[in-house]
């Protein structure tokens, strides 16, 4: 297993990214002191239980996000109670939504 991080500074303050890959697989995650965005593994209603904004970021098997450079540059395309509740909303830039989870 490979891992990357990275940070990206924002706005609101410095996000943390990180990417772990198994093989043909990527999980990808977008860090802010709310919430996080990720790949569509994350389960939001569980996320959501412990209190947190979650967004998930389009991606396909077609067009997966591959890179943390990408996925903020990508499209939320689910979210949970909390982050709507912070601002987020479906359709919003990944950049927009991290922001409004500080």
């Amino acid at each position: 297993m490979l891992s990357t991080t990275r940070s990206f500074q924002t706005k609101k303050g410095l996000v943390e990214g990180a990417k772990l890959d198994w093989g043909v697989f990527s999980l990808l995650i977008l860090t802010a002191p709310k919430g996080f965005l990720g790949c569509g593994i994350f389960d939001l209603d569980a996320v959501e239980r412990f209190g947190f904004a979650c967004g998930i970021v389009e991606s396909t098997p077609d067009n997966p996000i591959g890179t943390l450079e990408r996925m903020i540059g990508r499209k939320v395309v689910r979210i949970n109670q909390k982050a709507r509740s912070l601002g987020v909303t479906e359709g919003m830039g990944a950049l927009e939504a991290i922001e409004r989870m500080f």
